[in-house]
């Protein structure tokens, strides 16, 4: 079995059962997966601070900030990153519940684990994918900047900025949904590199196009979660 490397989905299990979160976290690494590992909410809370994961997955009943609570929480600071839900407790409820705070799926416990693997697969298949079902903007404008997506072009009042071919591509990711984050997988996938050398090309952009690339305006990171392109959306055609 080859070991994942940095471009693998990284998944991040947060149960307060150590028996199962190691369980799981020995299965999914098993199948592939780049997996971590918290006790709790506050944990993961410190985790995410330090690295993006491209998949919780949550078990609902822990003590302090219960699974709910948190995907309430990651949902109202923007966060992105998928959820799948974990819970002893199956009722109808309780699932729309976790839905409505923004889960992407849910599993009540026991649950046999090929269907788990299964549902993160489904997720992060979503979660890749979800930007390429949506129609790309054909210009796009932030601040002084526009951006054609079919040619690539880039100018800032009606100069010329050169762009490498990376660059180009980094931006048409970030304009095929504006003002949407997209992840650091998002923005690796297909292009055999690792999360860390997205955000080194992101930095090199940020030169092109922030006044400040310490402090950016427009290409902004999304803590936990990836990068957002903040733009004018009533300049988006």
């Amino acid at each position: 079995m080859s070991v994942p490397d940095e471009a693998t989905p990284h998944i991040l299990i947060v149960d307060d059962d150590t028996r199962i979160r190691e369980l799981l976290k020995k299965y999914l690494a098993d199948n592939g997966y780049r997996t971590s590992a918290a006790a709790d909410a506050s944990q993961a809370q410190e985790k995410m601070a330090a690295l993006a994961y491209d998949l919780l997955v949550l078990d609902v009943m822990m003590p302090g900030i219960n699974g709910l609570e948190f995907t309430e929480r990651l949902r109202k600071q923007q966060n992105a990153v998928p959820i799948l839900l974990l819970t002893a407790r199956a009722e109808v409820e309780q699932r729309i519940e976790g839905l409505m705070m923004g889960a992407d799926d849910y599993l009540p416990k026991p649950f046999d684990p090929k269907e788990l693997l299964l549902r993160v697969q489904n997720i992060l298949r979503r979660s890749l994918s979800e930007d390429d079902l949506l129609d790309p903007p054909k210009e796009i404008s932030f601040g002084d900047f526009v951006f054609i997506y079919a040619s690539g072009e880039l100018t800032k009042a009606g100069t010329r900025i050169m762009l490498t071919t990376r660059d180009i591509e980094l931006l048409r990711h970030l304009t095929a949904a504006p003002g949407r984050i997209v992840s650091r997988l998002k923005l690796a996938h297909g292009e055999h590199i690792s999360e860390r050398a997205v955000d080194v090309q992101i930095n090199r952009l940020r030169r092109k196009i922030e006044a400040d690339p310490r402090d950016p305006l427009y290409l902004q990171t999304v803590r936990g979660s990836g990068y957002v392109l903040r733009v004018d959306q009533k300049n988006v055609v």
